[in-house]
């Protein structure tokens, strides 16, 4: 089914006809859909609770919670002091992802979509941008951690590995041996990658089958040979910094274990929308909280037994794991941790950041693009060298949840409180439709964004150079994403409610997507007239219940 003849759209639009996605998109036929953002069918609809949960297991227990809790622990809390800091910053951060992801499980549709009912249709792309670049950093940086857990795979079962020879410079920030575990684990990474999400849900079947169990034993491992605990967690707390007292220490440490999953608090749509009941049940509020505290266990231990057999506290994984001696646990557990960065890669890095890029330009730009965009990315940035002189960077995006924390607060004051839950999923994709709000843009959510978002800006700032006199901005810092989330909460329904009510955004009685058994909303298809123009004909056509 095409809109225009070959002929016809090669005149029309010349060389740049090569650089769409085929036009085709399902029911929608605007410049703002393509198959990959329309509403998920019916049949593609199958993920239940147990999905989620294998879900959560592929993106917690991976390498990105030690380097967390290793922060936590660096502002001198023992394990006594940690795991509940652990517990309840999850928990926090699992209810508002169950928020948002329960807007994408009700309108199947993802994150750039649900987005511009808040932000407007062009104002959805600054808060695109602000969720695709810590997708795009941390998935090319975890590359290197993974090709590292690939190096000691391979070390493993051909100890001479341990002596290849470097033809590399010292300053290239990686030797021969690296870079080149680093390629092979990128090959299969990237042929992942480009899966559909749907039949990724085996890999994170798999992962959820594998994984835990190798957290489990190296938990135990690391109870018997510290005989019940270890420096970590036997010791006593005694924080690390001059300026902070107990409790902003404990802020500080509840804000970084919130920043960790911040970015998916917005973007959770993208995942729920393949719900098969909406998200329904509670134990979605626990997933989180229970699988990252669990987790959380094992680098506490893991590095406390180290300290005790080797005289130094190393969170950096493939470190740990290179001084094994045993060579099948050093194959075994190296393995594991790579299965747990592909998948963590993909839940959390790639597959959010090219459905999110998508958004921006339906017509140039799908999944599969912008996930060979990412990949290609995760070579040509040279994340070796990010990780060996971009300390300040490295500080950026740690501390991006002040930025998570507004967008997060915005969308969900606007989804419950302002919209009360009633969106009309075919204006998501129309154009000057009653989400375009003024030229595009919905003014009173970048001010709740920004307002949310603006005291934050100095201590964000001493974060990256610590030599910054900010006064006593950093306090407010400390707990900046919950900061961030009820200022711009609070903000925006003032705005809405008592200043500028968004009345043509506001409908009576929700439009939802086609549902099992339903006849579906006409299809649109597109017929070139002889001015140039495209007019659109409608076609009825029955959804076939599964």
């Amino acid at each position: 089914m095409s809109l225009l003849s070959p002929k016809r759209l090669k005149a029309k639009f010349g060389p740049h006809l090569h650089l769409r996605v085929p036009f085709e998109s399902g029911k929608y036929g605007s410049r703002w859909s393509n198959r990959d953002l329309d509403p998920i069918p019916p049949e593609q609809r199958t993920w239940g609770g147990i999905d989620y949960w294998a879900y959560w297991c592929s993106d917690m227990l991976a390498p990105p919670l030690a380097s967390t809790v290793s922060s936590v622990m660096s502002l001198g809390f023992t394990a006594r002091e940690t795991i509940p800091i652990v517990f309840f910053g999850f928990l926090i951060c699992s209810v508002v992802i169950t928020l948002t992801g329960k807007m994408g499980a009700t309108y199947n549709v993802p994150y750039p979509v649900i987005v511009r009912s808040v932000f407007g249709m062009y104002g959805s792309f600054p808060a695109i941008c602000i969720r695709a670049f810590v997708a795009l950093m941390w998935t090319a940086i975890l590359t290197v951690q993974a090709g590292a857990f690939l190096q000691r795979c391979i070390e493993a079962i051909w100890p001479s590995f341990i002596n290849f020879p470097n033809h590399l410079p010292a300053n290239a920030g990686i030797d021969s041996a690296g870079l080149l575990c680093l390629f092979l684990y990128w090959f299969a990474q990237t042929a992942l990658a480009i899966m559909p999400i749907g039949k990724l849900r085996i890999l994170f079947w798999v992962k959820g089958i594998i994984v835990p169990p190798t957290f489990l034993a190296l938990f135990l491992w690391a109870v018997i040979i510290t005989h019940g605990g270890g420096p970590l967690v036997t010791g006593h707390m005694k924080t690390t910094s001059t300026y902070m007292n107990t409790a902003y220490s404990a802020l500080t440490g509840l804000n970084v274990i919130i920043g960790l999953f911040s970015s998916m608090a917005v973007n959770m749509p993208d995942f729920g929308r393949f719900s098969k009941n909406k998200l329904g049940g509670y134990h979605q509020y626990f997933a989180l909280p229970v699988i990252g505290t669990l987790g959380a266990l094992t680098p506490i231990f893991v590095t406390s037994a180290h300290s005790v057999i080797w005289g130094e506290f190393q969170w950096y994984m493939p470190a740990v794991i290179a001084d094994f001696h045993s060579r099948a646990a050093k194959f075994f557990v190296a393995f594991s941790f790579m299965l747990a960065t592909i998948g963590n890669q993909v839940a959390a890095g790639t597959y959010p950041f090219s459905n999110d890029i998508t958004g921006m330009a339906p017509k140039y730009i799908n999944i599969f693009r912008a996930t060979m965009f990412i990949s290609i990315f995760c070579i040509a940035s040279t994340p070796w060298n990010i990780i060996k002189n971009a300390a300040g960077l490295l500080a950026f995006l740690s501390g991006y949840s002040c930025l998570m924390g507004p967008l997060a607060g915005t969308m969900v004051c606007d989804y419950y409180f302002i919209k009360g839950r009633k969106l009309n999923v075919d204006q998501l994709y129309t154009d000057r439709g009653i989400y375009w709000y003024s030229h595009g843009f919905n003014w009173r959510a970048f001010a709740s964004f920004v307002i949310g978002f603006a005291p934050l800006m100095p201590g964000f700032a001493k974060s990256i150079k610590p030599t910054l006199n900010v006064g006593g901005a950093w306090k407010i810092y400390t707990f900046a994403w919950l900061f961030g989330f009820f200022t711009s909460m609070l903000v925006h329904y003032i705005i809405c409610t008592y200043i500028s009510v968004p009345t043509e955004s506001i409908i009576e009685e929700a439009v939802l997507p086609p549902q099992k058994g339903d006849v579906s909303p006409p299809s649109i298809e597109g017929e070139e007239t002889d001015e140039g123009k495209v007019e659109y004909v409608t076609k009825e056509k029955e959804v076939s219940p599964v």
